[in-house]
């Protein structure tokens, strides 16, 4: 996946504006590499130039496609630096490999601290355009993606494209009806923000953007977890924490209290509220509290988080109460947290065909997860994703469901071994997948661990956005021919990581020096094709909704590239070939009668004529007829969809200029979970589509009618045996 910088440094490309003289900036103080972060940096390139799938030499070679991918990461959009910047910086264009081997790493470093004095100044010249206003009267446009243009030239182009973006900013407030006094006033609060957040960047964030600037260069998905991004993956794959159950978002400087996980500690002690805001932590019983107002997020979380069934004090400024009001200390026993949000979770839907009715189980799985030390403990109740999806099953099928939709949209992947074990509960213990190391050997992943769960029919709902192990599982149910492939073309990840923890190879006993995520292996289908660059192709076909020169394996230059090797001993089960001119049919005639799905026929146009304009108007009146028009649409759409028109109006006009944190807590919640309410087109559509391929199978040729909705029987997701929820 393409690089995600740290959120201090992402969180400023929403809000940064342009340069001004050095006399009025607040410059960050220069950050410096520690010494275990140089040794890191020898101890991953020792470990990527011998083991990795597509070892390269550190050499001058590297260090130039490092030095264009640490460029890319800063500054894809060509906002911050100036030619003369990059040419200056050009002189460690060859030597960042040196940098790393002689453990000294002040060239990239250079790089990130006049990377940071360009954000703090084009920061400061943002606040200065805010006194003057703008004139919205004129025709101006202001280009979306720059990544393909050159480096501004000069101080006054640059000057130039940030007073276009600073006067979007504004333009976006005022067709929300702001008044000019009030719209200073947020962007003024907004830019001082990004500031403060600035001043806030550690060298730790400074040594992960250069460190997958490096692991990036030799192949797109091999990346650095530093100590705390590493706890992060970990908690990523198991699905549990130890801490209070809180979510939290920093507001104001405020780490506030965002939502209460049902069952954990904050929610049970019965004094927390959301929108609470937490102004000190403290650990044990007796210990000091430490003021956290105007910390970083993750360094707050990090004084919460802590050993099961250990104490932890909160300092707590309550959401009723304003700033100067009394605090209250609330006492906290940290218990392990399950994070059920992202856990595979199921309903079951009702699809109308005359007279009759079918039901339609859908599962939604975020992520194979697998909590991988718990297994390999020994724990008999470790949790996994094929375990949770077992349960469902079984409860699906006591619900006499006609049919199952697994809905793998946005699913990332995760666990090889749970790709595997879960594939077998739709196929039996047969070959899975087959990978080829770094040596050219091949291996035949087989499940042996479960057997069929469900022998149903079966439908897979794919989109762009899956990649790796739900590559895995929609090949081998499509070469089997055990089930429907629906929606877009995968991601095409073809390549299997590792994780290498440099501390243990280092045999240190205290976590310093991170971990690598690395690519050991490309895997390829039992037919011995790849799903690497290509994707999954659906056997039904939905638009596409992104662009694949922006998104996905093909967006990436230094991709692997496609190949195929001699098929595994398989044999398909079935042969839904027959079926598809019939499904193909009954599809395009729905969608051709249903307003939803050719609503977002037009989205789509539309943004694609966005994307190939790559403009935006910064005229007024101009903003409004757009605005207008979407209102229109909007309304309409929400009006069919039985929304009120006073909800169907707010909902139109929704676009309130304001960034997630300038929101009040409560109806941003609100409008989030209205948002997840809104009918899922494309997932009803692929529930009519399985519905067909129910009745054909039952020798009934008719196809579902556009009346699918939630059956009065709802599966929830399971709870995890291991959660103290």
């Amino acid at each position: 996946m393409k690089q995600k910088l740290i959120w201090l440094v992402l969180s400023l490309a929403t809000v940064m504006q342009v340069a001004t003289a050095d006399s009025e900036v607040a410059y960050p103080p220069p950050l410096k590499a520690e010494m275990q972060e140089a040794k890191a940096a020898h101890l991953a390139a020792e470990v990527l130039s011998r083991y990795h799938y597509k070892p390269l030499a550190l050499d001058d070679a590297l260090s130039t496609a490092m030095f264009d991918q640490y460029l890319k990461a800063l500054d894809s959009e060509k906002l911050y630096f100036l030619r003369s910047d990059i040419d200056h910086l050009g002189i460690d264009r060859t030597r960042l490999d040196d940098a790393i081997l002689t453990e000294d790493l002040r060239a990239p470093f250079d790089i990130f601290n006049l990377y940071e004095r360009r954000l703090a100044e084009r920061m400061t010249y943002s606040r200065s355009l805010l006194r003057s206003g703008f004139d919205f009267k004129r025709d101006e446009t202001l280009q979306i993606d720059r990544k393909d243009q050159p480096w501004p030239a000069t101080e006054a182009q640059l000057h130039e494209l940030w007073r276009k973006t600073v006067k979007n900013d504004w333009l976006r407030l005022k067709l929300a009806g702001q008044d000019d006094a009030h719209i200073s006033k947020v962007l003024e609060k907004r830019y001082e923000s990004a500031s403060k957040r600035i001043r806030k960047i550690n060298s730790d964030d400074a040594f992960q953007a250069f460190m997958n600037a490096y692991t990036m260069a030799i192949e797109p998905h091999t990346n650095y977890l530093g100590p705390r991004a590493a706890e992060d993956f970990d908690i990523s794959m198991r699905l549990s924490l130890v801490g209070i159950g809180a979510v939290l978002s920093d507001i104001d400087g405020y780490a506030t209290i965002r939502e209460l996980v049902a069952g954990g500690p904050a929610s049970l002690s019965g004094q927390l509220k959301v929108g609470d805001r937490i102004v000190g932590v403290a650990q044990g019983a007796a210990g000091a509290i430490e003021d956290v107002v105007g910390w970083r997020l993750d360094d707050t979380v990090a004084l919460i988080r802590g050993a099961a069934n250990s104490t932890v004090r909160l300092d707590i400024l309550p959401v009723d109460n304003g700033p100067d009001a009394t605090n209250k200390t609330v006492v906290l026993i940290r218990n392990t947290i399950a994070m059920q949000d992202r856990a595979a979770k199921a309903k079951v839907y009702s699809v109308t065909q005359g007279a009759s009715k079918r039901l339609i189980g859908v599962i939604t799985l975020p992520s194979f997860y697998e909590d991988i030390d718990a297994a390999r403990k020994g724990d008999k109740d470790y949790r996994s994703a094929t375990r949770d999806l077992a349960g469902l099953l079984a409860k699906l099928k006591a619900q006499k469901v006609d049919g199952l939709l697994m809905d793998l949209r946005n699913n990332g992947g995760g666990s090889l071994r749970e790709a595997v074990t879960m594939t077998g509960l739709f196929v039996g213990k047969v070959p899975v997948v087959q990978t080829r190391n770094a040596k050219g050997e091949v291996t035949v992943g087989k499940n042996v661990d479960t057997s069929v769960a469900w022998d149903g029919p079966l439908g897979v709902l794919i989109n762009r956005g899956s990649a790796s192990a739900s590559e895995i599982f929609a090949a081998a149910i499509q070469d089997y021919g055990r089930g429907l492939i629906i929606g877009e073309p995968s991601f095409g990840k073809g390549t299997v990581q590792t994780v290498v923890n440099l501390d243990q190879l280092a045999k240190n006993p205290k976590p310093t020096y991170g971990e690598l995520k690395m690519t050991i292996a490309q895997f390829f289908r039992v037919n011995g094709g790849t799903t690497q660059l290509r994707g999954v192709t659906p056997d039904i076909g939905f638009p596409p909704t992104s662009d694949d020169t922006q998104f996905g394996e093909s967006s990436f230059g230094n991709a692997l590239p496609w190949t195929r090797i001699e098929p595994a001993d398989y044999a398909p089960v079935a042969d839904l070939k027959a079926q598809l001119p019939v499904l193909l049919a009954s599809h395009e005639r729905r969608v051709q009668r249903d307003p939803d799905f050719q609503s977002l026929l037009e989205d789509v146009a539309r943004v694609q004529e966005l994307r190939k304009k790559n403009i935006i108007s910064l005229n007024e009146g101009v903003r409004r007829q757009e605005r207008a028009a979407q209102a229109k649409r909007l309304t309409a759409k929400l009006a069919a969809d039985g929304a009120t028109a006073a909800q169907a109006e707010s909902n139109a006009l929704a676009d309130d200029g304001l960034l997630f944190n300038e929101r009040k807590l409560g109806p941003d919640i609100a409008a989030e979970k209205a948002r997840a309410a809104v009918k899922d087109v494309i997932l009803n559509e692929a529930v009519s589509i399985l519905s067909d391929s129910v009745a054909l199978k039952q020798g009934n040729a008719g196809a579902a009618s556009n009346r699918v909705s939630t059956a009065p029987v709802v599966v929830m997701a399971l709870p995890a045996s291991s959660a103290g929820q």
